[in-house]
């Protein structure tokens, strides 16, 4: 997803990508998983739909100025995994599997930008709501979720392994109706904004 305006860039993973995305797993993550499984994730299970961030690629022109790639012909060079998130489809249902940011780039909203793009491609998908995980301790991540219209629907207890933490279960009303398409296109309006700010100071 390109966000006009956005220093970001959302892709596809790849799997030249996996060697990075493993190695922030491991730093993000108690339980991290492996390469071959990121890999397996995109070779192989046709439900999954997988992305990473960057920052989209900058250049110095003939007079040592900063020009943007995307607005030419040139192949950009690659920019840096920022951050990484992981979606499967299960029948009607887009299921949040992972959502990472590396920690020197939090604070940019590019968790905000990662999930906004499994929405987007819940939609593409026809799925009917979007459903995940996530820690009782994580409050941050849960205020963004909450943001975009994911409520407590279910709580697994000692879900997570490395300390028997308990998960909440968080889900949208439905995607396609059109109150939450209201407050979503609204709130990627106001993320949008938020992100070309972050280019306009980038620049000065």
């Amino acid at each position: 997803m390109d966000i006009e305006g956005s220093p970001y860039l959302v892709e596809r993973m790849v799997l030249k990508d996996v060697p990075a995305v493993a190695a922030m797993e491991k730093l993000v993550f108690t339980m991290p998983w492996s390469a071959r499984a990121f890999e397996y994730e995109i070779q192989y299970n046709a439900m999954a739909h997988f992305v990473v961030v960057r920052r989209k690629a900058v250049a110095t022109s003939e007079n040592g100025e900063r020009a943007h790639w995307w607005g030419g012909r040139k192949v950009p060079p690659q920019e840096p995994i920022l951050g990484y998130a992981g979606l499967w489809l299960i029948v009607d249902e887009g299921h949040v599997c992972t959502l990472a940011v590396h920690p020197d780039w939090r604070g940019r909203r590019l968790g905000e930008l990662l999930l906004v793009t499994l929405i987007e491609r819940s939609c593409a998908l026809n799925a009917s709501v979007v459903t995940l995980e996530v820690r009782m301790s994580n409050l941050v991540a849960q205020r963004l979720y909450r943001k975009y219209g994911f409520d407590v629907v279910g709580l697994r207890k000692s879900y997570y392994s490395d300390n028997h933490e308990d998960a909440l279960i968080m889900t949208t009303a439905p995607i396609y109706s059109a109150s939450y398409q209201s407050r979503f296109q609204e709130l990627k309006g106001q993320l949008a904004t938020a992100l070309a700010q972050q280019l306009t100071v980038s620049a000065c």
